[in-house]
């Protein structure tokens, strides 16, 4: 897979996050953003080719680095497996799937369960939206027959999740953030997995999780190793290669998405992984779409106090000296072009600085406009409810608070129309 040194051999077999008022502070720049497209003064004048085969990948090295972490060089072998015999629901007009995405290791196990709906009616392999829950496959829909997710998940009274174990109790308890009947209706798959079945989201020395069973073992760590938000945005990409084999899904048209948390960990994929032909940011604020350089909402010293495991250690040497760091969010988004992208941003969502997200996709243009591509035309924060789309980036900033709404899904699937159509789909 693009852009990994995990190295898998696959067999084929039969919170939400933070909501506080902003810092206070006026949101100015700290510092100016680091140049995109810089470069050697010994080669040639910008261009795809030369973003491509030298400036990419020193930003996605910067990246690996001094932000998320570095996957460890380890050979894994990775085997899907049936869960459970595909079915019908949704009174015929849906087909359901259960996955179990086996990782090996010298004994040790891994099992993350992938749940996948595709529309019964279909005429061929189908595009699929893919992206990480938070509280198990079982609170996407209330649908009886699926499994209820064994995993460490965090705590919600709201729907029943106590104990940092999920019950009955909470099926269908996060339906509302997915709306599968609607996204199977307009001709798409949803394929979704437990963010926690890849890492336990909190912080024990990584000895849990993926972590456990690649490595590094804990006391050989070093700065630059990988946190949970990298484990994450790797079992995306294990996901996608699950859905190259299946015939029902048209791998070419595979949308990686995600809230909060689990937005930056799928810009982190999408970055990296050039399979995802789209890449859309919910509400993903700092170390997601936001710049760092802003001093509004949550701020570097906040996250890493807060969650000191979802980045690299060396991370945490930027606390209170973002303008120190070798990159900005604005190059996280750099590196999905020239594919479409999506940010969005919730006006009452001032904690994940909503203008910090927009200006970084603002400024991410310049390599989006190497490829001729239309690119978001100032740095005026777009009408609230009024979604924009140019050329292959797409923002809105909706009224409301911190979640993933119908409305979010509702532009998510109006701009993979437009995006995907134009991809020829497989005779």
């Amino acid at each position: 897979m693009t852009g990994w040194v995990l190295l898998i051999l696959v067999c084929i077999l039969t919170y939400t996050g933070c909501q506080r008022n902003g810092s206070g502070a006026t949101g100015t720049l700290i510092a100016p953003l680091p140049g995109i497209l810089v470069t050697p003064a010994d080669t040639p004048e910008n261009s795809p080719e030369v973003w491509e085969q030298l400036r990419r990948e020193e930003i996605l090295d910067l990246f690996r680095e001094h932000v998320y972490g570095r996957v460890p060089e380890t050979e894994a072998e990775v085997c899907f497996l049936e869960a459970v015999p595909e079915s019908e629901m949704l009174e015929g007009n849906a087909i359901r799937k259960e996955v179990d995405m086996v990782v090996s290791r010298e004994g040790d196990t891994l099992i993350m369960g992938l749940l996948l709906f595709l529309p019964a009616e279909r005429t061929g392999p189908v595009p699929v939206f893919l992206g990480l829950n938070f509280y198990g496959n079982h609170t996407v829909h209330p649908d009886t027959d699926i499994r209820i997710t064994g995993s460490w998940v965090m705590n919600n009274e709201e729907i029943g999740i106590t104990e940092n174990r999920a019950t009955s109790g909470s099926r269908g308890g996060k339906s509302g953030r997915w709306p599968v009947e609607k996204i199977l209706s307009r001709g798409y798959g949803l394929a979704t997995m437990c963010y926690c079945d890849i890492d336990p989201d909190f912080d024990d020395g990584f000895r849990n999780g993926v972590h456990a069973i690649l490595g590094p073992e804990p006391a050989l760590r070093d700065s630059a190793d990988w946190g949970s938000i990298a484990a994450w945005a790797w079992g995306l990409s294990v996901a996608m290669d699950y859905l190259e084999t299946d015939p029902d899904v048209d791998a070419g048209r595979v949308a990686v998405a995600g809230h909060s948390r689990l937005g930056k960990a799928a810009l982190w994929a999408g970055a990296q992984d050039e399979r995802f032909s789209l890449v859309i940011s919910n509400n993903s604020g700092c170390g997601g779409a936001a710049l760092s350089r802003r001093a509004y909402g949550e701020r570097v010293t906040d996250i890493n106090t807060t969650f000191p495991h979802w980045f690299a250690k060396r991370f945490h040497a930027y606390n209170g000296n973002e303008r120190a760091l070798p990159v900005d969010q604005h190059m996280l988004l750099a590196l999905i072009a020239p594919r479409p992208l999506y940010v969005a941003s919730a006006e009452n969502d001032a904690w994940a600085d909503p203008r910090g997200e927009y200006l970084s996709l603002y400024h991410a243009g310049r390599v989006y406009a190497l490829y001729g591509e239309k690119t978001m035309s100032d740095t005026t924060l777009p009408a609230t409810d009024q979604p924009v789309w140019t050329g292959k980036m797409g923002y809105h900033i909706r009224s409301g608070d911190h979640d993933l709404t119908l409305f979010d899904w509702e532009q998510y699937l109006d701009f993979a129309d437009l995006h995907f159509t134009k991809k020829q789909q497989p005779s």
